[in-house]
């Protein structure tokens, strides 16, 4: 989903337009607007969704540079699972200053009962660059919070339901008059025998005593797209704890880790090779193997190839978060000094120094090294 789109606006919109979008699509797609529309339903969400990443500098940001999924630890909701009263609750300040209430705000009245929410787990995964390069989906089996297996979440005995609490009339809230300074004042609070729910619950599953979850096991499956990089966070949505009462699903954070690799550097999108040359390698040129995430890749090296000379391999490296772009292997060119060498090898090179020593480098080979010397210390 692009947010832009889905607001109509252009990635350069200053945070008025965002906001003035925003109201355009809440008004349009609004649930009472369009009662029993799921598809209206769904585009509310996603717009709303789209506001609360634009409408934060920094959360947009981070989509900016990775799209959805660097959102990762952004906090927030997501359109998917989403349930309304999250909206409600998150921008219910703003919708009230447009005039738009939560269910019942065009024609009044609605039912306003409390959701529970359930709690957040946090995974480690471990991930090899091969798996950051491909994306890859993994399965957890996770100890939390699940709905009871008795009762299938209601928290009611022997297959009953909970029932519209008598006192409140479903709306989870009361209307009580208190006297103050300034005379009698009509106070609104939560529901005293419902607590703010809604419904009760007659008969309470003996199982879970009516709160509707217990302790078990669920196997989550997890998609992780390509490009991640160590330390990131991503948030999958409705798959933490079970919430009582057949509330709102926790989330799941997912820290991610990187396991280093035997001989590839990461720097960011692209991987760094060291290629580790003999003299007679650099100085006559040679072709030779070098690893890549998968296997294996043939290169030349020049004649008079340069230690600090880089070498490409395109489009070897890793691919970025919600990107086209990938990165490149590179190759850096570096030449072994024999630390002992024999009689033969002595006398070979005392002759080379005789006969050329090193007045025959010239001065663009000198640049070139010298400033590839200079590029190191400026870092």
């Amino acid at each position: 989903m692009d947010f832009y789109e889905t607001l109509g606006v252009a990635k350069t919109a200053t945070a008025d337009e965002i906001k003035k979008a925003y109201r355009k699509a809440a008004l349009k797609y609004h649930p009472d607007r369009n009662p029993g529309d799921k598809e209206a339903e769904e585009k509310f969400k996603q717009a709303a969704r789209a506001y609360e990443v634009l409408s934060d500098p920094q959360k947009r940001a981070r989509y900016d540079q990775f799209g959805e999924a660097g959102l990762g630890g952004a906090g927030g909701f997501s359109a998917e699972g989403m349930d309304l009263n999250d909206i409600f609750s998150h921008f219910g300040s703003m919708f009230e200053e447009w005039g738009i209430g939560g269910f019942g705000g065009f024609g009044g009245g609605g039912r306003h009962g409390a959701r529970y929410k359930g709690s957040d787990l946090r995974l480690k995964v471990s991930l090899t660059l091969s798996e950051i390069q491909h994306g890859v989906t993994k399965k957890f089996k996770v100890r939390k919070d699940v709905a009871c297996t008795h009762c299938h979440g209601t928290g009611c005995a022997d297959g009953a339901q909970p029932s519209t609490c008598p006192e409140c009339g479903g709306r989870g809230v009361v209307i009580t008059a208190r006297r103050t300074m300034l005379g009698m004042m009509q106070v609104q609070e939560a529901c005293p025998r419902c607590h703010g729910e809604g419904t009760v619950i007659d008969r309470p599953c003996p199982h879970c005593h009516g709160n509707g979850v217990e302790r078990g096991e669920e196997v989550v499956e997890i998609e992780l797209p390509k490009g991640l990089a160590d330390g990131m966070i991503m948030t999958v949505r409705g798959k933490g704890n079970a919430a009582p009462h057949q509330g709102v699903p926790g989330d799941i954070q997912v820290l991610v880790s990187e396991e280093p690799h035997p001989e590839l550097i990461r720097d960011g999108d692209d991987l760094v090779y060291n290629l580790l040359l003999s003299v007679p390698q650099a100085v006559l040129g040679t072709e030779v193997e070098v690893p890549t995430v998968d296997g294996k890749a043939r290169i030349k090296v020049a004649p008079g190839t340069q230690p600090g000379t880089a070498l490409f391999l395109r489009g070897k490296g890793l691919p970025r978060v919600n990107s086209y772009h990938t990165g490149d292997i590179v190759v850096n060119i570096s030449v072994y000094i024999p630390e002992r060498v024999s009689d033969e090898e002595r006398a070979f090179y005392e002759k080379q120094c005789q006969q050329s020593g090193t007045h025959n480098c010239s001065k663009s080979v000198k640049d070139k090294i010298f400033s590839t010397f200079r590029r190191y210390f400026e870092k």
